[in-house]
């Protein structure tokens, strides 16, 4: 499986506080059956003034790290981008990453209060040459009265991540709701674990793909866990749910994207 996002490099953020911390949630990744994971700890204006040249070193070092214990974990590059004004901007003159080469990248909105012109802003993205991939909508305090705004992002073509550990429950039945609707319709092209650390947020998506494999079906978690993610990693369309797998068919995100080289 690939996990496209997670806190693991260490001392950065609010995810691994060391390198021990670290080591610790790459072995219980790989026990879970991940083969690959995101670095991709926050870009947050204010809160976390997190810049590539410091990621790239931290990378190499956690990969040495990695060697030095026999831990068979690939990392991949990215960052957890919190929404701003000046996002395609700054991905264009590198600035901000994506994940791997790719033009895919983690577009995290507020928490608590609905952003103002995110679809436009979203539109601008996607125009710029860039993929937007929407982190954890179903724990969002604002989904209630704004749903029809992630549906309104979903059709516009962005990617939609939900926490594994909001479909097994972890964070609460509100969150497991949203995940299980946005399953149910369609709405879901990834799942990833958004792994912070060894006890509360571990890293792990397995409970989750058995989830909506009894949910869906087996092809549909793989397809969330595995293929799309293997896609977004190789800068090609991800894959729509087949219709029988889903209550409300997904819209077809291809002409959208054509113009953007990813058919």
């Amino acid at each position: 499986m690939i996990d496209l996002h997670s806190h693991i490099l260490p001392g950065i953020d609010d995810g691994a506080k060391d390198i021990e911390m670290s080591l610790a949630m790459a072995r219980l990744a790989i026990a879970d059956g991940t083969t690959h994971i995101a670095c991709t700890p926050h870009f947050m204006p204010g809160v976390y003034e997190n810049n590539l040249p410091v990621i790239t070193k931290l990378i190499a070092a956690l990969e040495i790290a990695f060697l030095e214990n026999n831990i068979n974990l690939t990392l991949i590059r990215g960052g957890d981008i919190h929404i701003a004004p000046d996002i395609a901007e700054k991905l264009s003159n590198g600035t901000l990453p994506t994940l791997g080469t790719s033009k895919y990248f983690l577009f995290e909105p507020p928490h608590h209060v609905v952003p103002p012109g995110i679809k436009q802003l979203c539109k601008g993205i996607i125009n710029a040459g860039y993929m937007p991939v929407l982190t954890h909508p179903e724990r969002l305090t604002w989904i209630e009265n704004n749903y029809q705004l992630i549906c309104a992002l979903d059709e516009l073509g962005v990617v939609v991540q939900i926490t594994a550990g909001s479909i097994t429950g972890t964070f609460g039945k509100r969150a497991q709701y949203w995940s299980e609707r946005m399953l149910d319709e369609g709405r879901v092209d990834i799942i990833a674990s958004d792994a912070h650390n060894t006890g509360s947020r571990p890293p792990g998506l397995s409970r989750a793909r058995d989830a909506i494999t009894k949910r869906l079906s087996e092809e549909a978690a793989t397809l969330m866990v595995q293929v799309n993610p293997e896609c977004i990693l190789q800068n090609l369309l991800v894959s729509s749910k087949p219709e029988k797998h889903v209550i409300k068919s997904k819209p077809e995100k291809k002409g959208l994207l054509k113009r953007m080289g990813f058919e």
